[in-house]
């Protein structure tokens, strides 16, 4: 992979941590994200114009991620409401990299050299370790929690397999995304209104400032990535973004002053060395 390929999805990384920081308000999970989706829609379809339409070889992939992407939706929206955001996120993103990395291989079979496997298998674990060990001490979630984390790991997976393949079939990977943006909004509005009614989608409309912010970063992690899996590996694209946890636990170091504890450090320096064998291995 590039130094600049690798460099813009370390980027990705970092936004996408940046909007799950600005979802963090005093709002209904699935209303929060309802506002993420519709903002991106709103900032997609204009680009429509723009890039086109992908080619009709993409639309059944397109049609599949959207389902898929409805799915991440609910599933992460109710392990919010059964534990804190900050102990069933990470279980999530932990989860998905290590899913995606045996799919592709058995799915996918996009080449991967020593460095890249190795640093997959490292970045994974840290990853893993700072998602399970790394949080501050908190309430264990339950049960019922760690398994809707666990299924939004596998949507995850899913839609990042279905939406490699698709953008590589698109002709156009800023077609495929703005279409799959596009397509995403519409499904979570039609959900909101009918599981809440439009007076329970009003404390919503206090949050469009960040909301617009969030799609705006959320649209701008996930349309990188998206290019990118068009240019190098699947499986190393997956492993690099979330690297997002990291960049979360960053911010709360910095500006939340959390603690560095032990299992952060280590598990930083497992995602670091990760990092570094899929660059110069």
């Amino acid at each position: 992979m590039p130094l600049s390929v690798f460099l813009v999805v370390l980027l990705a990384a970092a936004l996408h941590a940046g909007w799950n920081a600005l979802v963090k308000v005093r709002l209904d999970p699935f209303l929060a994200m309802t506002l993420i989706a519709a903002a991106c829609a709103i900032i997609a379809a204009p680009l429509l114009i723009v890039t086109g339409l992908p080619l009709s070889a993409a639309w059944p992939w397109l049609l599949a991620s959207t389902v898929v992407h409805l799915g991440y939706y609910l599933f992460l929206a109710q392990a919010y409401r059964l534990a804190d955001m900050s102990q069933a996120y990470p279980i999530a993103r932990g989860a998905a990299p290590l899913m995606t990395a045996l799919a592709s291989i058995v799915f996918v079979r996009d080449p991967i050299s020593f460095g890249g496997a190795l640093g997959v298998a490292c970045l994974g674990c840290g990853v893993l370790l700072i998602s399970v060990k790394g949080q501050r001490a908190l309430a264990p979630p339950s049960l019922r929690a760690v398994a809707c984390a666990l299924a939004t790991a596998t949507t995850i997976c899913a839609y990042t397999l279905i939406d490699g393949i698709g953008a590589r079939a698109s002709g156009n990977a800023g077609a495929y995304a703005a279409a799959l943006f596009t397509l995403d909004g519409p499904p979570m509005l039609i959900l909101c209104l009918w599981r809440y009614g439009p007076g329970g989608m009003k404390p919503a409309l206090k949050f469009l400032a960040p909301g617009l912010a969030g799609g705006v970063m959320s649209l701008a992690a996930y349309w990188i990535v998206i290019w990118v899996m068009t240019v190098a590996p699947i499986v190393l694209v997956a492993a690099l973004r979330e690297t997002s946890v990291l960049f979360g636990v960053l911010i709360a170091a910095v500006m939340l002053k959390e603690p560095a504890t032990p299992i952060r450090t280590i598990a930083a320096t497992l995602i670091l060395a990760g990092l570094l064998a899929m660059r110069l291995l």
